[in-house]
C-alpha cells in the first residue's frame, strides 16, 4: 500500500500507557471483527452464557490506571501508529465526501484492555467500534494476531480492519444500526441474522473506501489480495472450524468467509453506497 509517514491523526486517542479498571458501562453492544465470536465459542465449549453477562452488564467503570510509560515500545510501534493515522484520516475523507452530515469518528490505542461505554474489553476482543461513543478501540497488538493467528498479512489487511470498523460509525450516522438494533430486540430469532447483515454490510462499506484507494493508485492487486485474505480469515464459519473443529451457523454474528469475501468485493468493484444493501434479502 502507498503511503508516507507523517504524524499522528487528530481524531487518535493514545491510552496505550493506561491499563482499564473492572466493570462494564452502558452505551451499546461493541462492534468487533470478531470478538463476539470467541465469547460465542468459548459459551459452547463450556455450556454457558458468556455473551449476555458482557453486554447486559450496567456496574459502573472503575476509570483508568496510569501505566510506567514504555519509550522504546512507544518507539517500535511508531510506524504503525502512523500508519493507524494514515488509514484513519483516509477513510473519513472518503466519507466526508460520501455522506453530507458525516462527522468524524475518534480512534482510540490502547494496550492489553480498555474501558468504553460498550463495557471493558481487552486484545482478545479485537477491534470494535462503540456505538456508545462513537470510537473504535484498537490493540495494535492485533495486527500481529492477524499475521500470525490469521494468516493474513499485508498493510491493506490491517487497513481493511479499521475501515471496516469506521462502516459502523457510518452504520450509526446513517441510522442503520438503531434501526437493526431495535429490529433485534423485537425479533429475537432473526438476531443473530441481523447482526451478520450488519457486519457484511460493514466489509462493504470498507471496500466502497477501497474503491476510492485503487482508483487514486494507493493499492495494486497484491493489497487487495491481502485484504480479501483478511476478510476471509475472520469469517465465522472459519474461526469455528479452528476453535472447536465444526461449524454451527445458528451462532453465527458475522458471516462466513465468503459472504464477507462477496461483500468487500462488491463495495469495492461498485464504490457505491447503494450497492451495500446487505438487507435486501434479510428479516
Amino acid at each position: 500500500m502507498r503511503w508516507t509517514p507523517g504524524g499522528v491523526s487528530g481524531d487518535i486517542e493514545d491510552r496505550r500507557d493506561s491499563t482499564g479498571g473492572g466493570g462494564f458501562g452502558g452505551g451499546g453492544i461493541p462492534f468487533g471483527i470478531g470478538g463476539l465470536l470467541v465469547l460465542l465459542v468459548l459459551s459452547f465449549i463450556f455450556k454457558r452464557d458468556l455473551i449476555s453477562p458482557f453486554l447486559n452488564s450496567g456496574s459502573p467503570g472503575a476509570g483508568t490506571v496510569s501505566r510506567p510509560e514504555d519509550p522504546a515500545r512507544k518507539a517500535a510501534e511508531s510506524r504503525e501508529v502512523q500508519f493507524v493515522s494514515f488509514v484513519l484520516d483516509d477513510v473519513q475523507s472518503d466519507w466526508d465526501k460520501l455522506i453530507p452530515n458525516y462527522h468524524h469518528a475518534h480512534l482510540v490505542l490502547f494496550r492489553d484492555q480498555v474501558n468504553s461505554p460498550c463495557g471493558q474489553a481487552g486484545m482478545a476482543t479485537g477491534p470494535f467500534y462503540c456505538p456508545g461513543d462513537e470510537k473504535v478501540y484498537l490493540d495494535l497488538g492485533f495486527f500481529d494476531e492477524l499475521r500470525s493467528r490469521f494468516g493474513a498479512s499485508g498493510e491493506f489487511a490491517q487497513a481493511y480492519v479499521i475501515a471496516h470498523e469506521i462502516g459502523h460509525h457510518v452504520q450509526k450516522i446513517l441510522g442503520i444500526e438503531r434501526t437493526v438494533r431495535t429490529e433485534q430486540q423485537r425479533n429475537r430469532g432473526a438476531a443473530n441474522q441481523l447482526s451478520v447483515l450488519l457486519e457484511l454490510q460493514a466489509d462493504c462499506f470498507a471496500g466502497v473506501w477501497g474503491n476510492s484507494t485503487e482508483r487514486r493508485n494507493l493499492i495494486d492487486q497484491s493489497d487487495i489480495a491481502s485484504a480479501i485474505n483478511a476478510a476471509a480469515a475472520v469469517g465465522d464459519d472459519r474461526l469455528q472450524k479452528q476453535a472447536t473443529g465444526r461449524v454451527m451457523p445458528d451462532k453465527f454474528t458475522h458471516g462466513t468467509s465468503a459472504e464477507r469475501v462477496q461483500w468487500f468485493k462488491t463495495g469495492l468493484n461498485s464504490g457505491s453506497i447503494k450497492a451495500c444493501n446487505t438487507f435486501s434479502s434479510g428479516p
